[in-house]
């Protein structure tokens, strides 16, 4: 087996139960280590070339298309940006023409550019408006005030990869994560901007993520409670529910914790409103 980065891979030593992307060799002592990216999961990891099987096209063909169905399931177990638009205006939204949507707008950085652009597929499939920007964690603690000015995002998403150090099992210590302590430096620079959690929503944290220091940080939701993988669109699902809540409504964090791929375990919050708006009138032109 000849190792490369690009090539999709699974672990011997955890009965190749997810793929991963290979992003870095190092040598250790003679031997090769890959440093890894979840294909379908937002966790880092490394392993020796020795744990690894590298999988065929077909194989990760199979992979990606067992994880779409199960999203896609999630997804169209969530209201429709339709019946949640008639929700809001008590069931005549789709009988008064007058009226136009708008809901929260998204500020997304992520430390993954495949998973960004994943995200941004989404938003667009949600009627979410929506800006990507990719950056390495380490690099989001110093450009994401910048970035909230330019934007002025009623929501922001701070993702990308992270995992607990398999050596050490202290999940009190920040050391022992290999992002948590760039997404928490970044919420608490997002929170110098602005500290009420209702002004700006935040979403903070990838797989195995420092979630009670998160929390602490003032993100509103996070990953992981119990410090176990979520996937490359969880953050888009809360995102969701959040944009397409109304301004002067509450949203249950059980509730939106259910329609997440991951749920309790990998995702937690608090109670934050919503942040949709309706608007009156819509204009007569360029209707489609």
């Amino acid at each position: 087996m000849t190792l490369k980065i690009g090539d999709i891979v699974s672990r011997k030593s955890y009965g190749s139960d997810i793929l991963f992307k290979v992003v870095d060799i190092k040598r250790e002592g003679g031997n090769k280590i890959a440093v890894l990216n979840g294909l379908c999961f937002r966790l880092e990891a490394d392993a020796p070339e020795t744990d690894l099987v590298i999988r065929n096209e077909e194989y990760v063909r199979n992979y990606n298309e067992k994880m779409e169905r199960t999203i896609n399931l999630k997804i169209q177990n969530l209201n429709s940006v339709k019946e949640l638009k008639k929700k809001f205006y008590n069931n005549n939204w789709a009988r008064d023409k007058k009226k136009f949507a708008k809901p929260g707008k998204v500020l997304h950085i992520d430390g993954d550019k495949d998973y960004l652009v994943v995200c941004m597929e989404q938003y667009k499939k949600f009627k979410i408006e929506a800006v990507g920007v990719y950056l390495k964690e380490k690099d989001q603690p110093s450009k994401v005030r910048e970035l909230l000015e330019q934007y002025k995002p009623d929501i922001l998403v701070l993702t990308g990869h992270d995992g607990v150090i398999k050596k050490d099992t202290d999940y009190s210590n920040i050391n022992n994560y290999r992002n948590s302590k760039y997404y928490i430096q970044s919420v608490k620079e997002a929170r110098k901007f602005e500290k009420d959690l209702d002004s700006l929503v935040i979403f903070a944290g990838a797989c195995q993520s420092m979630y009670d220091k998160l929390i602490e940080a003032g993100a509103n939701y996070a990953s992981a409670p119990y410090r176990v993988l979520i996937h490359a669109l969880d953050p888009v699902l809360i995102c969701q529910k959040i944009a397409y809540t109304k301004i002067d409504k509450v949203v249950n964090p059980e509730e939106l914790i259910s329609k997440t791929i991951t749920g309790v375990k990998g995702i937690g919050g608090v109670e934050t409103k919503g942040k949709y708006r309706d608007g009156f009138p819509k204009e007569p032109y360029n209707e489609k």
